[in-house]
């Protein structure tokens, strides 16, 4: 056989991996032909909404919704009193708590679902809402965990024991009403035996304020249950529709094969998308009492309110070092504040999620830490909101610890960071607290990122400027953020990894077509990532079949096999290691198909590209569409026709993606104004499956990075309201605010992932948030600043520069 197309451009045809291939999915989106759950208008469709508390703590007294039935098109109000013979006035939650679907005798947090209101349409629905007369008896509300863990007042009654004590909760002991769990990692006695005969000792506390994915989209679903044949589809926004099915199951008793949960197109998820809502569970039983399709979709308001928050982490460290800056051990003790409820998402495991990655990328021989979870009356829920279960916490906590032992030390950070990195041959490196980090080359990343930047000149360039503001030739300072972050993604392996009892793992089912073409049908949802592209080229690479001839489908339980859904990083490393496992299945078979049309023995042949040719002979080959004509129209013996796949992978360890950022930020201390100058990212991602997206990722995460550390924030005064519930003063950037950035990589590929990937798309926020904060705490360090609590919004620069003494 002649073959006149070199492998070069038999290369460049599949489009697989480190191509940079435009992403498929943006045609139908830059022309408003996406589907959304809202979108969906199906015969006789109804509309569900909810009366919500306007208090954070508030007994109810009564409901009456007569008047809301005289309301023209309200067909039902349900309450709790409704649910509670079907046993569904309260739920699971993804931490092992329990959650109210409607308020049960009280409300614990402002927006709290009290009614839902069902109506033929949505104008109905709010009128409905408007006329439904609640009467509360309010109660004293408590915002501060710290105060909470003090307080008289019980937030949780349900949780009393029958003498009044305080039973123990799911994840082990409790020693307040209020208190819901102590979470350890490390040793203590040990670190604090270091601590306390260490040359150098840094405390410092660090908040990370309460914030919020708010995603483009609100959450929202479609119940439809068909009482003939007794199958219940749900439409919704969740980032993990098994595990909704499983859920639904779980609390309305229908037998989960009856039940298809479909997920289309989702605009945006971050965390936000990935538990349930109260208004799943009302929108299903509304459909089950009316027998018509029920829809639900929150307002703006309603997301920013009560769907599951970010953060609001307090952490309380200490760092010791030798006086020539070599550290010697970490402490941390954590208040998280944890809301009305316990509905965070993280592994059963790791109630606290992976905050025991706050070793960071630094080797620490000793450290311990230990989280504490606190009732308060703020909205339940906190999510990984573009992050991996409380790394972000975990980073920027490191990363402020490291900034203030400069300080302590009266050393440049920079350097303090280099001389602490985990070298590059201590990998596989065990940390002090319990993770095995697969690979990385920090000296490298963190060498070719002060390079970059002309580290040394802006650190000249700061002192001059310091100068220049002392003699009052200049109002504007320099701050330069620098931040080097580990992250720990692709949770997760299934000896540690759960969520309700459900292994982490992930799955891809292909099927070639006769002529050539294929669809992988995967456990994943795409929110934005650009899956539809990114997997194709997985499996271009791996099947010798072109990425724009396979079809990846996901968001359907009825035709993707289980999988647990994507946030936390957890498409690439996993799903990307299930869709090539099945793609060297697919591989293998067609590898016994080639050989026997080309009449040799298996190992003869070997692939090459898109096909597979005889050693030494590359003449004679066969092509993978040849092979895949061929597995569906020849008797091969031994083998069946087809050639289909499928892959459930259970990963031997997570991730361990890292990266290199620095920002240079001029401050006016006049105005609180700031302008970034330059950001610079270096992302080692290990495989880089396509650059382009990958880039696409780091803007976006960065984008939000730089709302959290500049001024986003979910704020609550002393009464439980919540001060920041729109988005007139819910911080989001626009081009105005956004600053250009540099990007950069290294590969430092996995060692055990298949293809080496690690995955990136939510390790610009982990890194940002520190390097943008890191900017502001640089620029005002030779005027004593050592510490300040994020955001730093335009008010809160203008005060810091008011307290040094700077605007004198």
């Amino acid at each position: 056989m002649k073959d006149e197309v070199t492998r070069e451009e038999r290369v460049d045809a599949l489009g697989g991996m480190g191509c940079k291939r435009k992403r498929v999915e943006d045609a139908r989106f830059t022309q408003g032909k996406g589907n959304y759950v809202d979108d969906l208008k199906l015969d006789g469709m109804l509309f569900g909404d909810f009366v919500r508390s306007p208090y954070a703590h508030a007994r109810v007294k009564s409901v009456d919704s007569s008047a809301a039935m005289e309301v023209p098109g309200v067909l039902a109000v349900l309450t709790a009193a409704d649910l509670e013979p079907l046993g569904l006035h309260w739920m699971p939650t993804l931490a092992g708590d329990k959650m109210m679907v409607l308020a049960d005798g009280k409300v614990l947090y402002q927006g709290q679902e009290v009614a839902f209101v069902v109506a033929t349409d949505r104008y109905a629905a709010a009128d409905g809402i408007e006329s439904v007369e609640v009467e509360y008896e309010e109660l004293p509300v408590l915002v501060d965990p710290f105060e909470a863990l003090q307080s008289d007042v019980v937030l949780r009654e349900d949780l009393l024991g029958a003498d009044g004590g305080t039973p123990d909760g799911a994840h082990g002991p409790r020693n307040h009403p209020n208190h819901i769990f102590t979470w350890e990692a490390g040793d203590k006695d040990a670190t604090e035996q270091v601590i306390g005969a260490a040359d150098v000792v840094a405390e410092e506390m660090v908040y990370y304020h309460r914030t919020h994915p708010c995603p483009l989209e609100t959450c929202g679903c479609v119940a439809s249950m068909d009482k003939v044949n007794g199958k219940l589809t749900l439409w919704g926004t969740f980032q993990a529709p098994h595990a909704i099915r499983t859920v639904v199951s779980l609390i309305s008793g229908i037998e989960e094969h009856n039940i298809r949960v479909i997920s289309p197109d989702i605009g945006g998820g971050f965390g936000n998308k990935v538990g349930a809502y109260p208004g799943y569970v009302c929108s299903v039983v509304a459909s089950i009492v009316t027998g018509k399709p029920v829809k639900w979709i929150e307002d703006r308001m309603d997301n920013l309110m009560t769907t599951a928050f970010a953060r609001d982490y307090w952490m309380q460290g200490k760092i010791a070092a030798t006086k020539e800056g070599k550290i010697t051990g970490l402490w941390c003790h954590t208040t998280a504040d944890h809301g009305g409820f316990d509905a965070c998402a993280d592994p059963t495991k790791f109630p606290a999620g992976f905050m025991n990655i706050c070793t960071g990328s630094y080797d620490i021989p000793t450290a311990y830490l230990a989280v504490d979870g606190v009732y308060t009356n703020k909205a339940p829920g906190g999510v990984a909101y573009r992050c991996s279960f409380r790394v972000t916490e975990a980073a920027y906590f490191i990363e402020r610890m490291i900034e203030v032992l400069a300080i302590e030390l009266g050393m440049d950070a920079a350097e303090l960071r280099r001389i602490n990195f985990i070298k590059a041959e201590q990998f596989p490196y065990q940390s002090a607290l319990g993770w095995e980090y697969d690979s990385g080359d920090y000296h490298t990343a963190w060498g070719k990122a002060m390079a970059a930047v002309g580290y040394d000149d802006l650190r000249a360039e700061q002192a001059q400027r310091v100068a220049d503001f002392k003699a009052g030739k200049t109002r504007k300072l320099l701050g330069i953020g620098l931040c080097h972050f580990t992250e720990i993604v692709g949770a997760g392996p299934v000896k540690n990894c759960d969520i309700l009892g459900l292994g982490m793992f992930d799955s891809c089912e292909i099927r070639i077509h006769p002529t050539g073409s294929a669809i992988a049908r995967l456990g994943t949802i795409s929110q934005g990532q650009g899956h539809a592209t990114t997997f194709a080229q997985i499996l271009a690479t791996e099947i010798g079949l072109p990425a724009d001839s396979i079809t990846i489908e996901e968001g359907d339980t009825d035709t993707a096999p289980y999988g647990l859904g994507t946030y936390g990083s957890r498409s690439t490393p996993v799903a990307g290691a299930a869709t090539a496992m099945a793609g060297r299945k697919i591989r293998a078979k067609a590898q016994m198909i080639a050989a026997y049309l080309l009449e040799v023995h298996d190992g003869d042949v070997e692939f090459d590209v898109d096909r597979f040719v005889v050693k030494g002979a590359p003449e004679r080959f066969k092509t993978m569409k040849e092979i895949a004509f061929a597995s569906y129209n020849q008797a091969i013996p031994g083998l069946e026709p087809g050639l289909e796949a499928v892959s459930y992978y259970d990963p031997p360890n997570m991730t361990y993606p890292f990266g290199a950022y620095v920002c240079v930020m001029e401050i006016d201390v006049d105005t609180g104004e700031h302008e970034i100058r330059q950001f610079y990212a270096l992302d080692d991602c290990g495989t880089r499956i396509n650059p382009m997206i990958i880039e696409g990722q780091v803007h976006g995460g960065l984008t939000e990075a730089l709302a959290i550390a500049m001024g986003q924030e979910i704020a609550y005064d002393e009464m439980g309201n919540v001060k920041t519930a729109t988005l007139m003063d819910f911080f989001l950037p626009t081009a105005v605010e956004t600053p250009h950035y540099t990007t950069d990589h290294t590969v430092t590929p996995s060692p055990h992932h298949p293809i080496g990937a690690k995955g990136v798309g939510e390790s610009p926020n982990v890194g940002g948030v520190p390097a943008f904060s890191n900017a502001v705490h640089d620029a005002f360090r030779a005027f004593g600043l050592r510490q300040s609590h994020m955001p730093h919004d335009h008010w809160r620069i203008w005060k810091i520069a008011n307290e040094l003494g700077l605007h004198g």
